[in-house]
């Protein structure tokens, strides 16, 4: 894979955070406990390690639980919205640590594929749920989120 294309995947990543916070670096973590990819000196290397990869893990699952509740707040609240923008910014510099490019380059395009991934998740969820269950609906949403974290993972390490 071109390195052309960091730029792309550190915008995907920061979507699949916007879509679900803690899957990014759920999966990302996942990648480099099995040594698929490398941080090497990254400032990212402690919070998304291979150690931290099961306690990450089970964050994420938790998500994954709580968004099917009917009290969980939407996305677009501020709170929900920034860590979803803090978790895209910290996996778009991971990203860009592994094929050794700026870090902040990575970050900003992580946060704007978060904000992006988490109007565009509302929005379609929104518009699927009106003829469908909404659990239906969020568990399809969980799918594209996982799959696509672990297509992005697969392609940088390609890219490596």
């Amino acid at each position: 894979m071109k390195r052309s294309y960091t730029p792309a995947l550190a915008i995907g990543i920061g979507a699949v955070a916007g879509l679900r916070a803690l899957t990014a670096p759920a999966v990302l973590a996942w990648a480099i406990e099995r040594r698929l990819i490398r941080l090497g000196s990254s400032p990212f290397a402690t919070i998304i390690s291979g150690t931290a990869s099961r306690r990450i893990t089970n964050f994420a699952l938790s998500e994954l639980i709580a968004d099917k509740l009917p009290f969980t707040p939407s996305r677009l609240t501020a709170a929900p919205l920034a860590s979803r923008i803090v978790s895209g910014a910290i996996c778009g510099a991971t990203i860009y640590g592994v094929v050794k490019r700026p870090l902040t380059e990575g970050a900003v395009l992580g946060c704007l594929g978060a904000i992006a991934g988490a109007f565009a998740g509302y929005h379609m969820r929104k518009r699927l749920s009106r003829g469908r269950p909404d659990l239906e609906v969020a568990v399809l949403e969980d799918a594209f989120a996982i799959g696509g974290g672990v297509l992005i993972t697969a392609l940088t390490a390609a890219s490596r």
